[in-house]
């Protein structure tokens, strides 16, 4: 039964999936919780012992679908393995609210490949201003691809989750609409409007008794429109007027038509509308961001119980993260998709983030990839015993780790991120593993498909430092550059190259052998790391040189030191 409107005592999102404190990892808490939620319903007769779990996400496709988007599939996803592990079936939906009209005309897209593109740069971009006011799914795809707008965006968040490894089920808004399945909970929440009015006006200012909750379509001039002046329960239908909506600091202009609309042809407010799909759908467990957490989840769970008398999912709060320091921002271009992410990253890496404590801020800073990668190979290294670790680390690399790879193999080889930028230097296969395998990066016992596996980091690494112009951002010389050394130059480079091939010196004696020959020779220390740069690279700086040396094949470096080619 319905709550009353009044006696509802709003819970905190941020208590609910916190069960247990003990877990290593905090999927397994949430799982706690939905498992307890399954059985409670499953024993009061609510529901069938073989229905599935439903975990839920979902977003506005308004415009382009960053990594920060992601947090809502892949927070469902880690939940709903560790419920799959425990033997329950379990299907991830993500529903795309594609109902919502067009508020604003958005100053940066992104084609079906995922490249983010200004609109002067794409085919009809007037499209979008001349449909404000509109459903998604009801304005052109300005990119001539997809049956919409709303279909472009919501085709984009079914690759990057692809890209990502997660199936989800991608649900319409406005295809639960036209098809009638969200009939019975429109039809509900009209039938209790006065209940309705009192629930939102908790929540929400200038709810008075004339507020209606549903904006049917306008059929003269397709906007949503929001002024409802009667409602036929029986046939199903209301009558509305089409009247000027607020969007922001403007404003979108009704036409003034007056017109009847069935309730397949408009759409629950957001507050409303939310639950009605956790109701429809089935939904046991929604992970959201924190902006929902004091507003729209309290005034979702407070119409869930006293407006359709259905107990709310369980909810998860994330916070949310940055992206280079700063928030993310399709309309200021501070954006990056799933996609860009695994040119820059194994999937496992990123996999990896995402396992993270949802409950801390975090920034994913493009610039410092290599502090991930190297966090993530540690944490591999402790889930294996080849490193040792706090109680805590060593039980959470336990636990977490087989959730982020596709396959747990302790024979894998990992190739420091660093030192793959640097064998992307040259784009000879061969000699990469050449370079690999003297570093010591690729041991002599590696199966043929971990070696093949660890290079595969290589021309990642490459791209990350192509994009951020870092320190590594260099081209091996692999012919002989033109030089003019002096004598003493000459002479000094000769005596390191005799050093490399009596010694096979490390890169730290490799480094510091480059100072005292340069001293021995009267070369300035400065010059001869600028003649090393330019045997090497062609260029007058580049990586440590003595690490850089060292990884290279030694016969190539004295040959290239001797001036021989």
């Amino acid at each position: 039964m319905p709550l009353d409107a009044e006696s509802f005592d709003a819970r905190s999102p941020h208590t609910l999936a916190e069960s247990d404190r003990q877990h290593a990892f905090w999927a397994d808490a949430v799982a706690d919780a939905v498992e307890n939620r399954v059985e409670a319903a499953i024993e009061a007769g609510e529901r069938d012992s073989d229905a599935p779990i439903v975990v839920k996400g979902g977003i506005s496709p308004s415009g382009v679908p960053h990594l920060g988007n992601m947090n809502e599939v892949m927070r469902g996803y880690f939940v709903a393995e560790a419920l799959r592990e425990r033997g329950y079936e379990v299907r991830q939906v993500f529903t795309t609210d594609d109902r919502d009209p067009l508020r604003k005309v958005p100053r940066k897209l992104a084609d079906l490949d995922g490249n983010v593109v200004g609109l002067g740069e794409v085919e009809d971009a007037g499209a979008l201003g001349r449909n404000l006011g509109k459903p998604y799914t009801a304005i052109p795809d300005p990119f001539g691809c997809c049956d919409s707008y709303g279909d472009h965006f919501s085709e984009l968040i079914r690759r990057s989750a692809e890209q990502l490894g997660v199936d989800i089920d991608i649900v319409s808004n406005t295809a639960l609409y036209e098809s009638g399945e969200f009939e019975d909970a429109t039809r509900e929440v009209l039938a209790n409007a006065d209940r309705a009015r009192k629930v939102l006006a908790n929540y929400q200012n200038k709810v008075d008794a004339d507020y209606v909750p549903f904006n049917p379509i306008c059929a003269e001039c397709g906007t949503v429109t929001e002024t409802v002046t009667s409602i036929d329960l029986d046939a199903g239908t209301v009558e509305y007027r089409c009247t000027d909506m607020e969007a922001g600091d403007n404003v979108i202009e009704g036409c003034g038509h007056q017109g009847t609309a069935t309730f397949r042809e408009g759409k629950l407010p957001w507050r409303f509308e939310w639950p009605a799909q956790w109701r429809v759908l089935g939904v046991d467990f929604e992970p959201f961001g924190k902006d929902h957490a004091e507003g729209s989840w309290p005034s979702g769970d407070h119409i869930a119980r006293a407006v359709f008398g259905d107990k709310p999912p369980v909810p998860m709060v994330y916070e949310w993260f940055t992206l280079n320091g700063e928030p993310f921002s399709s309309s200021a271009g501070n954006v990056v998709l799933a996609g860009e992410v695994l040119d820059l990253l194994e999937r496992a890496v990123v996999h990896f983030f995402f396992a993270k404590d949802p409950k801390r801020a975090r920034d994913f800073d493009i610039h410092a990839l290599d502090q991930l990668v190297d966090e993530f190979d540690r944490f591999e290294r402790v889930h294996f015993g080849e490193v040792e670790g706090p109680e805590t680390e060593r039980e959470r690399a336990e636990r977490v780790y087989p959730f982020v790879v596709d396959e747990v193999r302790p024979e894998r080889v990992r190739i420091a991120y660093t030192f793959a930028a640097v064998l992307g230097m040259t784009d000879d296969l061969d000699l990469r593993e050449t370079m690999a395998r003297r570093s010591g990066h690729i041991p002599d016992d590696a199966p043929e498909w971990a070696t093949e596996d660890a290079l595969d980091r290589v021309p990642l690494a490459r791209n990350w430092a192509v994009r951020t112009d870092n320190e590594y951002n260099y081209r091996l010389a692999e012919d002989l550059p033109e030089v003019d050394f002096d004598a003493n130059t000459e002479a000094a480079l000769t005596e390191l190259a005799e050093f490399i091939e009596s010694e096979g010196p490390d890169g730290e004696a490799l480094q510091e052998a480059v100072y005292e020959t340069a001293r021995g020779n009267d070369v300035e220390v400065g010059d001869f790391f600028t003649a090393g740069y330019r045997l090497f690279l062609d260029e007058d700086q580049g990586p440590r040189l003595g690490p850089f040396l060292a990884a290279l094949d030694r016969q190539f470096v004295v040959r290239r030191l001797r001036l021989e080619g």
